[in-house]
């Protein structure tokens, strides 16, 4: 069943729309909008620091207010009406977390560092094997993309690939699969011949 679009005349209709329609291109101009804005700030803070950059777009920001609310006063004064502030709409929306939503955020939040706990003290106190060999090795590929980027510029390439992967694996999907597969069976049978010559790596039949 469809979702039920917005509703032009409330003010939910201007929320933003979900973050995995953004990335899948459904709306061009949304997505467009999103991606080079995203860019842009990534790039100034290459050059510029973080407070230098913030107090920038914050100056714009109300650069862009000011002139608006001081343009709609004057022509509310010529043409003598009365229509109000001009961002009555967004001034009177609220942006407030429920007690709810807080709780929902939180729980979450909890959920996911227990699990990266867990997660990093079995790696690091060697409960299985194969599995901390596998992050040692990550961490040791990890040392070379460390030297050759930085993190600005790896968040850089992380945002780029979050809005071109989705849809080159949309469109390519059967092919994609397919080579990953391949990838998968000799990776697998690399890590069978790891375990099968290490004594005490071969996991446990569940």
């Amino acid at each position: 069943m469809g979702a039920a679009g917005p509703n032009p005349g409330c003010p939910c209709s201007v929320y933003p729309p979900p973050a995995i329609d953004l990335l899948y291109w459904r709306n061009v101009k949304q997505s467009g909008a999103v991606f080079s804005s995203v860019l842009l700030l990534l790039f100034s803070l290459t050059q510029f620091s973080v407070v230098s950059v913030g107090a920038y777009l914050a100056l714009a920001a109300l650069s862009a207010t000011i002139s608006f609310r001081i343009y709609k006063s004057v022509l509310q004064a010529v043409q003598k009406t009365d229509e109000g502030h001009p961002f009555k709409a967004y001034l009177e929306m609220e942006i407030a977390l429920s007690q709810d939503q807080i709780s929902k955020y939180a729980d979450k939040i909890l959920l996911y560092t227990n699990t990266c706990m867990k997660e990093l003290r079995r790696l690091f106190l060697v409960q299985d094997l194969v599995d901390s060999l596998k992050f040692a090795v990550l961490m040791w590929l990890l040392t070379y993309v460390g030297a050759l980027f930085n993190g600005l510029t790896l968040l850089i390439l992380a945002v780029i690939s979050m809005f071109t992967m989705p849809v080159v694996y949309e469109k390519h999907q059967a092919q994609i699969d397919q080579y990953v597969g391949l990838i998968r069976t000799q990776v697998n049978s690399v890590v069978g011949k790891i375990q099968a010559k290490i004594p005490g790596a071969k996991r446990k039949e569940e």
